[in-house]
């Protein structure tokens, strides 16, 4: 059991490892009671095309980053809680094969594994991961979800009024509550959704409306701006090209967790 074994040299020396790969980039990751359940390399479908992205799974968190140096160096770390993680299939369409969306609370996105076995291996190891922290907590499955982003590729006009098209002066933006790609007229507004963030961030008309129906927030927590300062659609897609990794099977430290 879990209990027996997080105080293991093994996993002590796994999660260390993880710590000095990402470096000072990173957050400490050696808590009581954490154990290092599995890792591996899945392909994230960013929002102009997909990258390798090397994940880590703990018995309470995900930890993702990009990869600079394989096995070597990681960087851009993100933490993603368990007990706010839900998967949901994705069938076999197109280029996008052996995939699963990773939704969350804060952030939600689209992987996919190398093959169907992998698909499996990690879905069922991260939902035995949320039922065992669910179990001992006693707290109910996460509802209050941020929605996976519709790729670019897949909005050449947008997906509200179906008008305009885009273009390198007329941008994308996406609602942070429906994940749709919208353009500029159709989402001029903000509104507060303190479980993305801690200040109001551009939504759609529509949801705009949806929210603001009986919402207590003021007029001036969701007023229209300019959204020329807004933050990167995507904090890990326009960053620089991570390194070209070589197919690699994820690993289950099975014997740690069992």
């Amino acid at each position: 059991m879990v209990d027996r074994l997080v105080h293991s040299p093994a996993n002590r020396k796994r999660i260390s490892v993880v710590e000095d790969r990402f470096g000072s980039s990173g957050q400490p990751l050696a808590v009581p009671g954490r154990v290092l359940v599995g890792e591996g390399v899945l392909t994230k479908l960013c929002r102009k095309k997909t990258k390798p992205r090397m994940f880590f799974l703990f018995n309470d968190i995900l930890v993702y980053g990009n990869i600079v140096i394989h096995k070597k160096k990681y960087n851009k770390q993100h933490i993603l809680p368990l007990e706010d993680v839900k998967l949901k299939a994705v069938d076999d369409e197109g280029m996008m094969k052996n995939a699963w969306k990773i939704i969350s609370a804060t952030k939600s996105f689209m992987v996919s594994a190398a093959t169907a076995t992998e698909k499996s291996e990690w879905m069922a190891h991260i939902n035995k991961c949320i039922q065992d922290l669910l179990t001992q907590s006693g707290k109910k499955p996460a509802t209050d979800l941020s929605p996976v982003w519709v790729p670019d590729s897949e909005a050449p006009v947008c997906m509200m009024c179906n008008k305009n098209k885009f273009t390198a002066i007329n941008r994308r933006h996406h609602c942070r509550k429906c994940g749709h790609v919208v353009c500029s007229a159709c989402s001029s507004k903000r509104y507060l959704l303190p479980q993305i963030a801690s200040q109001p961030i551009r939504v759609c008309d529509t949801c705009f409306e949806i929210l603001g129906a009986g919402s207590e927030q003021s007029e001036q927590s969701y007023q229209d701006r300019d959204s020329s300062g807004e933050d990167d659609d995507d904090e890990d897609d326009d960053d620089e090209e991570s390194q070209r990794t070589e197919e690699v099977h994820p690993t289950f430290y099975e014997d740690n967790y069992r």
